[in-house]
């Protein structure tokens, strides 16, 4: 008997951003125990896990086999390490507005290397442009502006739904993610420019995540098109 409806059973569900939810669930548990521990342990915290670009800049400076044994890994270990819940919340939701449709074009393993190294190097890129600032750098807003600029060059096309605010009223539109990463992008070099010297070093974090997320994806697609 012919039911008239058609259905696909074998369409398979898309696969878990296994990624996503490992980075997610490490910056929430980093960010409860930050957040249990008094203000003197939340500095030491601060100060042990945080990127310092002076010390940064003085470890570069050193012979590469030494960075380890000198504490370069505060620059990954800063990533996941937020001043309070609204700084980790607004990470989170651009880690996960851009980041599953990146995760499933180019797989966990890549988008957590993806992840690592454009945080890693965004704090490599401050200490490069500000070498003697000595206040802890933490936050992954450098390796969430790689997913974002990684994200414009796989889908440069896409659209992405926002609440526009007209007048008293919130109108749901669609606009294209070119407009809204662009407009972001062009704010975070305004800042850069123009901001002061605190704001300075949160946006060259940005900028130069950014910029490393738009890299690797380039890098990804070119050496995809000669596998074909």
């Amino acid at each position: 008997m012919n039911s008239g409806i058609v259905t696909n059973w074998s369409k398979a569900p898309p696969p878990l951003p296994w990624a996503t939810m490992v980075i997610t669930l490490a910056c929430v548990m980093v960010a409860l125990v930050y957040s249990s521990v008094p203000p003197l342990g939340q500095r030491a915290m601060i100060e042990v896990a945080g990127a310092l670009p002076s010390e940064t800049a003085r470890i570069l400076d050193q012979p590469p086999g030494t960075w380890l044994q000198s504490g370069i890994v505060s620059i990954f270990s800063a990533l996941f390490v937020h001043s309070s819940w609204w700084h980790l919340l607004g990470n989170l939701a651009y880690l996960w507005v851009f980041g599953l449709a990146v995760e499933r074009r180019v797989g966990p393993l890549m988008f957590a290397v993806l992840f690592l190294a454009g945080g890693s190097l965004a704090h490599v890129g401050v200490a490069l442009q500000v070498p003697d600032l000595s206040t802890p750098i933490i936050g992954a807003s450098g390796a969430v502006s790689a997913v974002v600029g990684a994200y414009l060059v796989f889908f440069p096309s896409r659209r992405i739904g926002l609440f526009i605010p007209l007048g008293l009223y919130l109108q749901f539109a669609r606009v294209p993610a070119l407009l809204v990463i662009g407009s972001w992008f062009t704010l975070q070099l305004l800042y850069t420019v123009f901001g002061p010297i605190t704001g300075v070093v949160s946006w060259w974090t940005h900028v130069a995540g950014f910029s490393l997320g738009i890299m690797f994806a380039l890098l990804a697609r070119a050496l995809a098109q000669l596998r074909v």
